[in-house]
């Protein structure tokens, strides 16, 4: 009993519709995670970077009071920056400017741990980054720092910070003018808590959302994608079973409308394998069973009566045990031709002879028959192939315009050498051959008329042997007929070099006899 793989018991419609709700609700995690989860990486590195273009521009106007006042000012405001520039002497910090734009109660700590951010800065090489919680030095910040210089104590205001909050803390020292500066800018990182607070809310209902909406629309999804081979996979069965006439529909996708195409031409196939392998039956069960009739028949006949033990009757049990012969002998020819086990054995033999050859077969029959069959050639010539599979087409086909030919009984061979190629054509005087019938009749048994003129001569398999060996050899071959004048087949081979040139000349009718008649 056939066990179904792992898997194979899902069918494609869940598995698309599996596959397309894992996709959006891996998207939505992936939005999620990077837009809420990472928000608060992505904000600080864009703060980090401001903060570090604005300490680099203000570097570039230290010198210049007007424009460093600008220019902090500018900053500030853009950004929402507490900045303040020092200038530092021996052991004091004169402060320069002060742009309090953000409205940070981080000056008193600023204030307090100047010396230390400082000494930081130095040791970094020049830069000092720090993020602040702020709850955690909510006492340090409760202190009366002096506004001014005067120190009155009535001029002590008091800074209080919020808990919870975050700044981050930017410090750099710069050499300019011969003058030490310092620049420290405060920045609130308070407000991403927020937005990540939301945002985490937001993807909530809208996670929700998307993978209800992603159940509707794989559901639809899939159903539409997989009907068409929901559909074919029914005509395949009914396919299956010998209903040679389903048709199979793919419209809407093209790799599943050029596989129901494939499919059609599969199923008219095997419709006309069918039909031959049926007629085949019939063809076969009736040219065994008559010469094997008539064999058994003449046999007992030569036993039961005496004095029928004659030639005649022997005569006829030998043809007839002859017919038998080729009849199964061409019935293995095209099936071992058919299956690729009869290749062809190449060798340099003359044409020409090989064909004359084969005329020396039928001169009884044109003794006693009254058959005129001719050959005439314009010169001779070499090829390189089978020679026995080449005698076996010319043979057939002989046999086959001996068994149309027409009441005058004339069959024609010509041999006609064109280039680099030779052309052998077998020309009878039958009723011909409708255009409509031609690319049929190298099918098995298709006989034109359905009837066995000279049930004697022919197989049916003929020229089914002649397309296979001529196929073989990669040889052009094809038919020429007229209805009620006649028909002609034709191979060509290529020729040897040593035999191409001019190639002869054509032959007139009046030439062409007298070659015959010599």
């Amino acid at each position: 009993m056939h066990r179904r793989a792992k898997g194979e018991h899902i069918g494609i419609r869940w598995k698309m519709f599996a596959i397309l709700v894992l996709f959006i609700v891996f998207v939505a995690f992936f939005i999620w995670f990077f837009q809420v989860r990472m928000l608060n990486y992505f904000y600080q590195e864009t703060k980090f970077r401001e903060l570090e273009n604005t300490s680099d521009a203000i570097s570039g106007v230290l010198d210049d009071t007007d424009k460093l006042k600008d220019t902090v000012g500018e900053y500030a405001e853009d950004f929402f920056l507490d900045i303040w520039v020092f200038e530092i002497r021996e052991d004091t910090a004169l402060p320069i400017i002060n742009v309090n734009a953000s409205g940070s109660t981080m000056q008193p700590f600023l204030v307090r741990r100047f010396p230390a951010l400082y000494d930081k800065a130095i040791e970094n090489g020049g830069t000092y980054i720090a993020i602040v919680p702020m709850d955690h030095f909510k006492e340090s910040l409760d202190l009366r720092i002096l506004a001014d210089n005067s120190g009155e104590p009535d001029s002590y205001p008091i800074y209080t910070a919020k808990v919870g909050t975050i700044s981050t803390i930017y410090v750099s020292v710069y050499e300019s003018g011969g003058k030490s500066y310092a620049v420290i800018q405060s920045a609130d990182l308070t407000p991403v808590q927020t937005v990540a607070k939301t945002l985490r809310n937001q993807f909530l209902w809208i996670g929700i959302f998307l993978i209800f909406l992603a159940l509707i629309m794989t559901a639809i999804m899939s159903k539409v994608i997989t009907k068409p081979i929901v559909r074919m996979n029914a005509a395949a069965k009914e396919l299956a079973k010998g209903h040679y006439g389903v048709e199979f529909h793919g419209k809407g996708y093209r790799e599943i409308s050029e596989l129901a195409q494939t499919l059609n031409y599969a199923s008219r196939e095997l419709s006309k394998t069918d039909a031959l392998q049926k007629e085949l039956i019939s063809n076969v069960s009736h040219d065994l069973r008559t010469p094997l009739t008539m064999i058994k028949g003449y046999s007992e006949v030569m036993r039961d009566i005496p004095g029928e033990n004659n030639p005649e009757n022997v005569q006829v049990i030998i043809d007839e045990t002859e017919r038998l012969s080729r009849l199964v002998n061409d019935m293995l020819d095209i099936s071992r031709i058919q299956a690729g086990t009869r290749k062809p054995q190449y060798e340099a033999f003359s044409l020409t002879e090989t064909v004359r050859s084969t005329m020396a077969r039928y001169e009884k029959l044109t003794m006693q028959e009254g058959y005129r069959i001719s050959f005439s050639a314009d010169r001779d010539v070499s090829v390189y192939a089978d020679r026995g599979m080449i005698l076996q087409v010319v043979y057939n086909l002989i046999n086959n315009a001996i068994h149309y030919t027409g009441e005058d009984k004339q069959v024609s061979v010509f041999q006609l050498v064109k280039g680099d190629t030779v052309r052998i054509s077998v020309t009878d005087t039958g009723e011909g051959i409708s255009e409509e019938e031609i690319p049929l009749i190298w099918d098995r048994y298709y006989k034109v008329d359905k009837v066995h003129k000279r049930a004697e001569i022919g197989t049916g398999l003929g020229l089914s042997i002649v397309k296979g060996v001529l196929e073989l050899h990669g040889a052009s071959y094809g038919v020429e007929s007229t209805p009620g004048v006649g028909s002609t087949f034709w191979f060509e081979l290529k020729i040897l070099p040593d035999d191409r040139g001019d190639g002869g000349r054509d032959l007139t009718g009046e030439e062409n006899d007298k070659r015959s008649d010599g």
